[in-house]
């Protein structure tokens, strides 16, 4: 096999917790992750020579070793000692920066993709290890579906996730938030709300999706709102659409809302595409990367 292509999906958050912050400022999380179909494409061909070559339809990302589909091509000839080219095709489709992890998806993509093509053999398991290497939300994205993720994102306890006939209405405005910044900007001292994901992942047991969309919290939203008014402008504009509930993914500026009508979020979509660009109604879903064909 010298070529393939996979789906490289997007995920939501419908919980984000922050406990404490480590000695190394990386910052101790427990949040709920749920892919969505919402995905990028990444086709990976054989060159016959070492290069590692990226290309993409969006002008908006690297294209050099600053991409972390390179790092993921990098890690595995090191780690396997290969010496094998590769020519990477990214079809964006996830907004980019838009807390959805769309380059951590990418990446997982990458390792699945070479893995298959390569013959290396590896599990799931070993393939997240790796993933690590590269992102705390790389291992998610490898498998999908929903989880609940403690230390700083890798540790995955697989859950049952939201169910197919929930429509969930995604908008992604113009702006560029900074992650880093964001979990700077956090006081832990003064989170007032948190959320209780052990009764949101009772509720997703129950397939109850009243409850999990009036009980999402997600204690970053409270510092990106503060700089962009856009957030709550967009919460609001779902929710007088019928939206179950609506939150901050991630540490944004994605928004998504809850319906479950499919066409009260088409109608959502329509008010908030007069406005914003990147809007989308997508469903939930159990993969995460997808060989394709």
């Amino acid at each position: 096999m010298n070529s393939i292509e996979l789906k490289s999906r997007a995920k939501i958050n419908l919980s984000i917790d922050v406990l404490g912050k480590r000695q190394d400022g990386y910052h101790l999380v427990e949040m709920i992750m749920q892919t969505i179909d919402l995905y990028d494409i990444i086709k990976i061909k054989e060159v016959n020579n070492n290069d590692i070559i990226i290309n993409s339809n969006s002008s908006d990302i690297p294209l050099d070793g600053n991409n972390i589909v390179y790092k993921a091509v990098d890690l595995l000839r090191r780690t396997f000692s290969i010496e094998k080219g590769v020519e990477i095709f990214i079809e964006k489709n996830i907004p980019i920066a838009a807390g959805m992890a769309g380059g951590s998806s990418n990446a997982a993509a990458v390792l699945v993709g070479l893995n298959k093509m390569w013959n290396l053999n590896l599990s799931d398991k070993k393939l997240q290890e790796l993933g690590f290497k590269l992102g705390a939300d790389v291992p998610f994205c490898i498998v999908g579906n929903a989880a609940l993720a403690k230390g700083v994102g890798e540790e995955l306890t697989y859950i049952k996730g939201l169910p197919k006939d929930v429509s969930i209405l995604v908008c992604k405005p113009e702006l560029f938030v900074s992650t880093k910044e964001v979990y700077e900007g956090l006081d832990l001292s003064n989170i007032k709300i948190r959320p209780n994901n052990e009764y949101l992942i009772q509720c997703l047991k129950n397939n109850d999706i009243d409850s999990i969309s009036r009980n999402m919290v997600n204690v970053l939203e409270a510092v990106t709102s503060k700089n962009h008014a856009q957030i709550k402008e967009i919460e609001e504009i779902m929710n007088e659409n019928k939206a179950l509930g609506s939150m901050m993914s991630g540490s944004g500026p994605t928004v998504f809302g809850l319906y479950k009508n499919k066409e009260d979020a088409l109608k959502g979509k329509k008010e908030l595409l007069k406005k914003y660009k990147q809007v989308y109604v997508v469903n939930s879903s159990e993969k995460g990367v997808e060989i394709n064909g």
